[in-house]
């Protein structure tokens, strides 16, 4: 599907899938909406590829991933690309022989998704709110917001059916139920990335 859309158009799952303008832009599907994500800071791209060298410490290489799509819930069709992405077995295993990174609706979740949170209040509400209730609906056992303006990172923990969110911040260690060999402390986050 290459196509130029109105500002209006709204579209499916589906059709988020077959979207293509020709471009290199990536592309969020929000309330049915397309939305391009503006290109990463390098400071937040140090820091997602910095968690992505500490997890593969304690993970295989094909649980680790960017650049996957994640279906989420919302009032109409949703996708999101979190920064950085742990996968459950069963999510991994869901998305081994399918022609795109896309972990669909009806498809198990990750364990653990990053968001490292980029500048504008926009961004902030975006990934400590929305992103927060999208994939809480989406029982993934962990969201890890980073966020390089308050140097602190907030892990969603998923507790009875809810996150239950912990702040990190200085010399405190990370504490993940996810990769529990973590050995991380938020200041070394930021200092070495």
């Amino acid at each position: 599907m290459t196509s130029t859309l109105s500002s209006k158009t709204l579209l499916t799952f589906e059709d988020y899938l077959a979207y293509d303008d020709g471009t290199d832009t990536r592309y969020e599907l929000v309330d049915g909406e397309i939305v391009a994500m503006p290109p990463e800071s390098p400071e937040n791209l140090k820091l997602a590829r910095f968690l992505m060298v500490q997890f593969l410490q304690y993970l295989p290489l094909d649980r680790v991933a960017y650049n996957t799509e994640v279906e989420v819930m919302g009032r109409r069709a949703r996708c999101r690309i979190p920064d950085l992405l742990v996968h459950s077995e069963e999510s991994l295993l869901a998305i081994q022989d399918q022609p795109r990174a896309t972990l669909t609706r009806d498809m198990p979740p990750p364990a653990l998704v990053v968001e490292v949170v980029s500048p504008g209040e926009a961004n902030r509400s975006r990934d400590y709110r929305h992103k927060r209730t999208e994939y809480a609906a989406r029982g993934i056992a962990e969201y890890w917001i980073v966020d390089p303006e308050t140097c602190q990172v907030t892990i969603c923990e998923w507790v009875d059916g809810q996150y239950e969110d912990t702040v990190f911040q200085g010399d405190e260690a990370l504490q993940s139920t996810v990769v529990p060999q973590i050995a991380l402390t938020v200041d070394q986050l930021f200092a070495d990335s």
